[in-house]
């Protein structure tokens, strides 16, 4: 697939998997084109299925692989802030909760660090490093195997002792979010982590970027169903919003950022 690539279309790729993300004015006055050949090019490049358009631009097609954990720190940066911001305004102080893997989880964190008496049970060493210099949170890490991509816990160990515990909220991120509202990822392993804090939890919140529902994932994690408070930038699908709407899933959006 890649020999029928050429030079410039090449590089837009190698871009992308860089920084996660590409913008159609940027890589025009980087690769000294015109915008519309970068659209030609980035229409080519999803047809061949490496990459995906979104508002904009375009991101690296991740049906399969996800995006390196530093690129994805950059995608949607400052929508994840502000998500990451509104969550931390929804989980009361004296109270327990599962913080799963990713990077808008870990924004989630970023903006508890004020909160008082918490309790936080996670499989993320980002977000434990995070955290537990602070006296007024504990923090407990799962056991098991260290995904060194990500810092991610995972495995049999980790939902052992997940299953320990019954917690008031759980903060998930994930993957990607299908039309039919299936909540998807892309390792077994830490999908089984993710499956027993949404089953010990009194309630589930999500955290996700509007370009979630944009890709793709091959690992069913649950369903916006499972959910109770869904926080994002903004719920562009209105199928999905109608399935929060019947669900009875708060949906709580900060606004659209970056545009």
């Amino acid at each position: 697939m890649h020999q029928m690539l050429t030079p410039r279309q090449q590089e837009i790729v190698d871009l992308a998997r860089l920084q996660g993300r590409v913008n159609v004015d940027d890589l025009a006055a980087r690769l000294d084109v015109t915008q519309q050949t970068i659209r030609k090019d980035l229409n080519e490049l999803c047809e061949l299925r490496l990459m995906t358009r979104v508002h904009g631009g375009a991101i690296i097609a991740s049906g399969v692989e996800n995006v390196a954990y530093e690129a994805r720190r950059l995608i949607a940066q400052a929508e994840k802030q502000a998500i990451g911001a509104a969550t931390a305004r929804l989980i009361p102080n004296n109270s327990s909760l599962f913080i799963n893997i990713g990077t808008t989880t870990e924004e989630v964190a970023r903006a508890l660090l004020d909160h008082e008496g918490l309790l936080v049970i996670t499989n993320n060493l980002n977000v434990a490093n995070l955290l537990y210099r602070h006296s007024k949170i504990d923090v407990i890490v799962t056991g098991g195997p260290v995904r060194r991509s990500d810092g991610a816990v995972i495995g049999a160990a980790a939902v052992d002792i997940v299953r320990q515990f019954k917690v008031d909220y759980a903060v998930i991120g994930t993957s990607a979010i299908d039309e039919d509202g299936s909540l998807l990822d892309f390792d077994v392993r830490e999908v089984r982590v993710s499956r027993a804090i949404i089953d010990n939890a009194r309630k589930v919140v999500l955290v996700a970027d509007h370009l979630k529902a944009e890709r793709s994932a091959p690992v069913r994690i649950g369903h916006l169903r499972e959910v109770d408070i869904f926080v994002t930038d903004a719920l562009v699908s209105p199928h999905l919003r109608e399935l929060c709407h019947e669900a009875q899933v708060q949906v709580v959006e900060v606004g659209r950022f970056g545009e």
